[in-house]
């Protein structure tokens, strides 16, 4: 046992080795929980393409509904986080994965508009904490000049699950449309339910409460991730620790504008590209989930190369403002091409690979100035108040085209939030957010 016990360790004698045999412990497993978690999420966006014609819902009544689920989620983040770190990550992960699963396979049992707006509600109050709580507990793990490329590794979940999830979604509507007597959109919340259930389950038996609770790291190895963390928080003797610290902070509440930003864009994409290209001329479901695999595949690229580059030169603010100014740009191009598929795919790519590739530089921020009790409530508290835009999004592309018959004004405005959001990134100091 002794000889096994040092030579596990002599495997992880350089902090890179250590690190990497960490990533490839906790990433992977947390990237498909996230990349479950968003599935659920947005694929009310391809189920929208039948069931508003079958239950006879307006896009205003749909959008409202897919907005709602931020209402839920907004209300129980802060509470959910606090539990997190209060229970651990372990059950609370557990927890939040298995009630998202069989909440988003009830949507399928949705005849009205109240049922559809309830489940959506419930959806977010079930799923509330988990991204912010996961952004927590990575802070336990890695000191801040590893979060970047880490947090880009866990976040590639978010583009994976439309790169995995159109395609996929698109044949499940179109082949099992009627079996059983079920339509295809009811299929798809049953069956992508499925894996968020499991994965929970899993999480129980995977997922440890914290490096300490790790048994296959060696005692030196917890001994080296300590050291690191301390040295870490040494660099920064200011760090606030309490929940009002977390919660009445200036620069946590600027947090929260840059990342509403980045979201109403986000969900625009997210929740809206299916129709944007069968608006540019695409009918075929299967064909309309390959096309939106495209620009979810350049955000995941553009979140590698944002995030890995940000951590080398340790710099976050122009990591953020340059690829908001490129993003804003593409996506109100995109109004001026709406029925040309190629350039609609083309300029969304560039917005998604550019506005969510800035996604993980942002979220290694809150970190950088809060720690503990002020961390977990100072990551749920952006994450709410950026969350806002689930709902004002949805609800404005959805009054948008019924009152227009298109998003472009919403869409233009969007583009110019993350302009102005900008201002609020330089206003972050230097010396605090680049390390």
């Amino acid at each position: 046992m002794h000889h096994a016990t040092i030579a596990r360790g002599a495997v992880a004698q350089g902090p890179h080795a250590l690190y990497r045999r960490v990533t490839w412990r906790l990433i992977p497993f947390l990237c498909l929980c996230y990349l479950a978690a968003y599935l659920d999420r947005i694929n009310v966006g391809f189920a929208k393409l039948q069931m508003l014609t079958d239950l006879q819902f307006s896009s205003a009544a749909y959008g409202l509904g897919a907005g709602l689920f931020f209402v839920g989620y907004i209300l129980f983040e802060v509470p959910s986080n606090l539990i997190l770190q209060r229970v651990g990550a372990k059950l609370w992960i557990a927890r939040i994965m298995i009630t998202w699963g069989l909440l988003s396979a009830c949507t399928l049992l949705v005849t009205t508009t109240t049922q559809f707006y309830l489940v959506r509600f419930l959806l977010g109050v079930a799923e509330a904490g988990f991204l912010p709580g996961v952004l927590f507990y990575l802070t336990q793990w890695y000191p801040s000049y590893r979060r970047g490329r880490v947090i880009a590794l866990f976040m590639i979940g978010l583009p994976l699950s439309s790169v995995i999830g159109g395609p996929l979604s698109g044949w499940i509507m179109s082949s099992f449309d009627q079996l059983h007597g079920l339509r295809g959109w009811q299929w798809l919340f049953l069956l992508e339910a499925i894996p968020s259930v499991l994965l929970g389950v899993a999480t129980l038996w995977i997922l440890p409460n914290s490096f300490q609770q790790a048994s296959w790291l060696s005692d030196d190895d917890k001994t080296q991730l300590a050291a690191d963390l301390a040295a870490d928080d040494a660099e920064d003797t200011g760090s606030k620790q309490r929940f009002r610290d977390g919660f009445f902070n200036l620069k946590v509440w600027m947090l929260g504008g840059i990342d509403f930003s980045i979201l109403l864009s986000a969900y625009a994409m997210g929740f809206w590209m299916p129709t944007f290209i069968r608006d540019a001329g695409v009918s075929d479901t299967f064909h309309i989930g390959l096309l939106t695999a495209i620009p979810s595949l350049a955000a995941l690229i553009g979140m590698l190369l944002i995030g890995a580059s940000s951590d080398r030169y340790r710099e976050r603010r122009w990591h953020i403002i340059v690829p908001f100014i490129v993003g804003a740009i593409a996506m109100a191009s995109s109004t001026l091409f709406s029925h040309n598929l190629l350039m609609t795919v083309l300029l969304f790519a560039i917005a998604s690979a550019a506005i969510i590739g800035a996604v993980p530089v942002f979220f290694s921020l809150p970190a950088t100035f809060l720690k503990g009790t002020a961390a977990a409530t100072g990551f749920a508290l952006a994450c709410s108040l950026a969350n806002i835009a689930g709902l004002v999004s949805n609800s404005l592309m959805g009054v948008m085209t019924d009152l227009t018959g298109n998003a472009h004004a919403a869409l233009w405005a969007f583009a110019v939030c993350l302009l102005l959001s900008c201002l609020l990134v330089i206003a972050l100091p230097a010396r605090l957010v680049n390390r």
